[in-house]
């Protein structure tokens, strides 16, 4: 006979096919016929009820399995199923076709040849059941779809990333340190908690508008300064008025709204008082005007600065202190480094492939983007911002000083520029097109294709490049590749506030890394970053950087809690032992805080819930210790205090994941905690002896001196004594002697403010004590004798105002109020003189 499988699968009844089973002789046939069994049976039983053992449902599945035959050893992933949900055999009266399925699953429930039977031990393996599958798979929020995406890199396990660098002509600020922390830890996590091996490319822009008018300036500036001495002073005098009356000019026409008129405004009011005195001095005020004479300077002399050097010069020195600060904030350098001015010759080759693709086209030496060409083949000019396509205000600042978004060169208003041709003053590079320089968008796309070629896993920066220069990053290089999509995974750090203000230099509020760095250390900026989302916003704060700060001492203080614990670990097999109800629970919370922190770093790096659930279990492990009457259970302590360590490291907080806690300094492969922590153990049970001896004693001035040991000599050495109560051995912990020194001044600090308080209150108490005293003075009798009443009673209280009229009942019960407290004061009064005289 011969039965297709299409045909069999055509069946519509199990008899039909069970009597197509039987008249099959050949072997090769049966099996065949086999897989469609057992798909016949999987479609049948689609719906398993999640409980199947209410007599309705055994009732239904009893009719279910009434035509049904069997293959030996034969059971499908549903039967298994339905027969883990069955909780007891059926009844064979009620239920004899189900209870004939159940038995002929129950046999071939072992894998071997020989079926299990009552009485009988099965020698094959029984089944194995899978665990749920529950591990949270990497999501990151993709700026692409403004979702969390499932993370699946386009190469296994690894990833190409390539990340938005500075345009280095000025000090890096805490605009930087946003973006630059926020994807150093997002890269960390990848890498060192779910062990991606990622290719990290990071540009640094060395050639734009701003690097160019800054270099330009600074040049003519400092050439004005040193020939200022040799000329004559009155034309130097009327040259810096000129410009100044320039620059008043140009305030005079700007918005209300710029941002800039404030700091211009400012520049102005601080000229005033100096510009018009013939005997001023001429390098301050050269100093005070130099924002009004380098545009003064440059619009004169500008084009006549050829040197490429003064160029190079500005950006050599400002991505040299980009990478000190980068340094400073423990963030990891970048695999490969990638400059403008080195990659003129790719970004050229590039520009030509995307004109030969037709969405390009040269005009005047320069080229532009056809945005028209491009919405022709693919209808949309942004993926990331769409509704920002249009915003002239966008573009032209993605354009730059020196490029006029209206320019006649383009055929559209939002075509921007691949290539710039070169004005006197630029510095320049030979092309096909005549002499010009790379468009700021261009190298981003053609440097991440030169090091990762067509195609990017994750490209970042910060949020305020979405629009125009990430989108128009896609346009080129999808357009250069024909490509659909360029980049699988765009992020963008939040923005970053000062104090809930944007950060200006208009408003005083401009904060370079350097300067952050002075009030609180990389690892404290580090942790209020991580306390926050990555994508949202952020604001930089003195009441969020004290959280930091606290929040860095919660940790230290439990990690060394935990050292001076192990310092008493003994050895062997002693070490271990039986984990009582607290220490379960603390085991318990441990692990939920493992769970927690994976979910989250999961959930698209959800830091902010992570830093919580380290908090929450170190938090149990005080708990613990305050609940534990007997020796604490050191070896569960330390693994607690081993992952917030491992957690933290990842996070870049700790810088030695193989040690507990921070890093103290060290020599060679053992620190220098592992050496002094025995000598600390010793002197402080040397020192509890001492104290002990003295309070029987009561021998003050030896308790003063093991004080001072503790306050002023040991925090010297970066060494933290804590004493207990009375009885109890103190609290030894190696730390970091900065911190300590620091702690100290803090302590020092809050005494005499406490002090000055103090001082003040008691100021403030006598003064009120002088004035009541010199309010007692007058008699009650005496006090409303003025000429605003004109009558008054024998207790001296006015019966008629000045006009003659009665005084009411309700006004004499406020005026007899009044004297009656009056009274009392002038009672003191009196008391006071007579304390005096005696």
């Amino acid at each position: 006979m011969k039965c297709s499988v299409l045909q069999l699968i055509r069946r519509t009844t199990h008899t039909n096919f069970i009597q197509t089973l039987k008249t099959t002789h050949n072997p090769s046939h049966y099996y065949a016929l086999l897989a469609p069994y057992r798909l016949y049976l999987s479609t049948a039983m689609q719906n398993i009820p999640q409980d199947p053992n209410s007599s309705e449902q055994l009732s239904a599945l009893n009719k279910h399995f009434s035509t049904f035959s069997y293959v030996r050893n034969n059971r499908s992933e549903d039967d298994r199923l339905l027969y883990s949900r069955i909780k007891t055999s059926p009844c064979p009266q009620t239920y004899p076709h189900l209870v004939r399925w159940y038995n002929h699953v129950n046999r071939t429930m072992s894998t071997g040849s020989e079926a299990e039977q009552p009485g009988k031990v099965s020698r094959g393996q029984p089944t194995w059941y899978r665990p749920d599958e529950n591990t949270a798979q990497l999501k990151i929020y993709n700026s692409l779809t403004r979702r969390k995406d499932t993370f699946v890199p386009a190469n296994g396990m690894n990833v190409t990333w390539y990340n938005c660098g500075p345009t280095v002509y000025d000090a890096s600020h805490m605009g930087h340190a946003r973006s630059y922390i926020t994807f150093d830890i997002l890269r960390r996590i990848m890498t060192d908690y779910f062990g991606f091996n990622i290719l990290y490319v990071m540009n640094i822009t060395d050639i734009d508008d701003k690097i160019i008018y800054r270099a330009r300036t600074k040049f003519l500036l400092d050439r004005y300064r040193s020939e200022m001495g040799t000329r004559d002073k009155n034309e130097v005098l009327s040259e810096i008025r000129q410009s100044v009356d320039d620059f008043k000019l140009k305030t005079s026409k700007m918005s209300a709204e710029d941002p800039k008129l404030k700091m211009m405004q400012k520049v102005l009011d601080g000229l005033a008082p100096v510009l018009h005195k013939d005997d001023c001095d001429l390098g301050e005020l050269l100093t005070l005007a130099s924002m009004a004479m380098e545009t003064w300077l440059d619009t004169r002399f500008g084009a006549d600065v050829t040197d490429h050097s003064i160029f190079a010069a500005l950006t050599q020195h400002w991505e040299s202190e980009f990478h000190n600060d980068l340094r400073d904030l423990n963030v990891l350098p970048a695999d490969v480094l990638t400059r403008v001015t080195d990659y003129v010759p790719e970004i050229i080759e590039y520009v030509q492939k995307i004109i030969e693709n037709g969405y390009g086209y040269a005009s005047n030496g320069s080229v532009y983007f056809d945005s028209a060409a491009w919405r022709r083949d693919r209808g949309y000019l942004a993926k990331l911002k769409p509704e920002s396509v249009g915003d002239l205000d966008a573009l032209a600042e993605g354009e730059g000083k020196f490029t006029d978004i209206n320019s006649k060169e383009k055929k559209n208003q939002v075509d921007f520029a691949l290539w710039k041709s070169s004005k006197p003053g630029e510095p320049f590079w030979d092309s096909p097109w005549g002499k010009g320089r790379p468009g700021w968008h261009i190298e981003c796309s053609a440097m991440a294709d030169s090091i990762c070629t067509n195609q990017l896993d994750i490209h970042s920066g910060g949020e305020d490049l979405l629009f125009p220069h990430h989108d128009n990053e896609i346009l080129q290089a999808e357009g250069y590749s024909n490509s659909k999509q360029w980049v699988n995974y765009f992020i963008h750090a939040g923005h970053l506030s000062i104090e809930g203000c944007k950060m200006s230099k208009s408003l005083k509020n401009f904060i370079t890394i350097k300067d952050a760095l002075k009030k609180n250390t990389g690892r404290q900026l580090r942790i209020h970053f991580l306390c926050h989302s990555w994508h949202g916003g952020l604001d930089y704060s003195e009441s969020g950087m004290s959280e930091a700060v606290t929040t860095e001492k919660y940790f230290n203080d439990f990690f060394l809690l935990v050292k001076y614990h192990k310092a008493s670990l003994g050895e062997g097999i002693s070490s271990f032992t039986k984990l009582s109800p607290l220490e379960l629970k603390l085991y318990e919370n441990l692990q939920e805080c493992q769970k927690i922190v994976h979910n989250a770093l999961a959930d698209s790096f959800d830091t902010p819930t992570a830093m919580r659930a380290l908090k929450s279990v170190v938090s149990d492990s005080y708990t613990y210790l305050s609940e534990q009457k007997e020796q604490p259970n050191v070896r569960l302590l330390i693994q607690v205090a081993v992952y917030v360590t491992k957690i933290l490291s990842v996070f870049g907080v700790v810088s030695s994941p193989d040690k507990i806690g921070f890093a103290s300094a060290s020599e060679g492969s053992v620190s220098t905690e592992d050496i002094a922590l025995p000598f600390v153990k010793a002197l402080s049970e040397f020192r509890d002896d001492v104290r002990t001896a003295a309070r029987e004693l009561k021998a003050h001035d030896i308790l003063n001196k093991c004080d001072n040991l503790r306050d002023n000599v040991l925090p010297e050495l970066g060494v933290r004594l804590e004493d207990r109560e009375v009885g109890e051995p103190a609290v030894f912990k190696v730390d970091d002697k900065e911190t300590l020194l620091r702690e100290k001044k803090q302590r020092q600090e809050e005494i005499l403010r406490k002090e000055r308080e103090k001082a003040e209150k008691a100021a403030a108490r006598e003064k009120a004590a002088r004035e009541k005293l010199e309010k007692g003075k007058m008699s009650p009798d005496q006090m409303f004798r003025n000429e605003q009443y004109s009558a008054w009673n024998e207790q001296g209280l006015p019966t008629h105002d000045a006009k003659g009229n009665e005084v009411t009942k309700s006004q004499m019960k406020k005026l007899q109020k009044l004297q009656a407290n009056q009274e009392k004061l002038h009672k003191a009064y009196l008391q006071h003189i007579s304390d005096l005289e005696i």
